[in-house]
């Protein structure tokens, strides 16, 4: 088989273009000044103006955008170079000075020499990446002392099931690579795309530990009933902007957010 990251950079590359069409996307209210960041990132986030933030897997740069319209200097890197060409593309566009790289997440200390208030990372990306203590390490690398990590994500409970979530069908532990093959695209289900991808699923025990070990200290963490996406096969709009998936309800996590502190106290 393909090395993982050649698999998931074809996989994400096709995806750019039906993403900058798709009304998931909003592209050309984005344009216009709408933020693509939503309540709970910005509850966690707090005031970032002046702040260097570091966007892990950025896709085409549309957070990073807005956090560099919030009066931070942000920097984007994603593993996709069609990803970061449309993201270049898009701060041109809004007059920021949004700084964009193509790296893989375990590659960037060979590419980036830079430390940074804030690491930021959200929604569906430690799915694609092995082995979440070198991911916690990156981290660790990048942040500034007392600097932190703000990470919003898919509740590891939602990749059990099962696309019509009927039954479990994956193990909630990281017990191997999954590699399957999709049609269409979480933004556009209709989209002409079929791509094999291989990911990971990581339990919130696996999350939490990585951090720890590197010595970044858990400051919050929340779970919410709810999703700002409808990004999956079947969602129900209960209010404005928030989504859950039917067969949950409110009964289980949709999402989890986390603030780390890298910890400057060595004794």
């Amino acid at each position: 088989m393909e090395n993982y990251l050649d698999i998931n950079r074809k996989s994400w590359n096709a995806k750019v273009e039906p993403h900058l069409k798709s009304d998931f996307y909003f592209v050309d209210e984005f344009l216009e000044g709408r933020t693509s960041l939503n309540s709970i990132e910005l509850d966690i986030l707090g005031d970032v103006a002046g702040k260097e933030i570091l966007h892990l897997q950025c896709h085409f740069g549309q957070d990073s955008i807005s956090l560099s319209r919030m009066g931070a200097k942000v920097t984007g890197i994603d593993l996709s170079d069609k990803a970061i060409e449309a993201a270049r593309d898009l701060a041109k566009k809004c007059n920021t000075d949004t700084q964009f790289l193509v790296s893989d997440v375990y590659e960037l200390p060979k590419v980036l020499d830079q430390k940074f208030d804030i690491v930021y990372t959200s929604y569906g990306t430690i799915g694609w990446l092995p082995d979440l203590e070198k991911w916690a390490q990156v981290i660790s690398h990048f942040l500034k002392p007392g600097g932190k990590l703000v990470f919003v994500e898919f509740h590891p409970v939602v990749w059990m099931f099962n696309d019509d979530f009927t039954h479990v069908k994956y193990n909630y532990f990281n017990e191997k690579p999954i590699v399957e093959t999709y049609e269409g695209t979480y933004a556009d289900q209709s989209a002409d795309l079929v791509q094999q991808y291989v990911m990971w699923n990581h339990p919130t025990s696996e999350v939490l530990g990585s951090l720890l070990k590197e010595n970044l200290l858990l400051e919050d963490f929340q779970e919410y009933d709810w999703s700002p996406y409808a990004c999956f096969r079947h969602n129900e709009e209960f209010e404005k902007g928030k989504y859950r998936i039917p067969q949950f309800g409110n009964k289980a996590p949709h999402i989890f957010s986390l603030v780390a502190k890298k910890n400057t106290d060595k004794s």
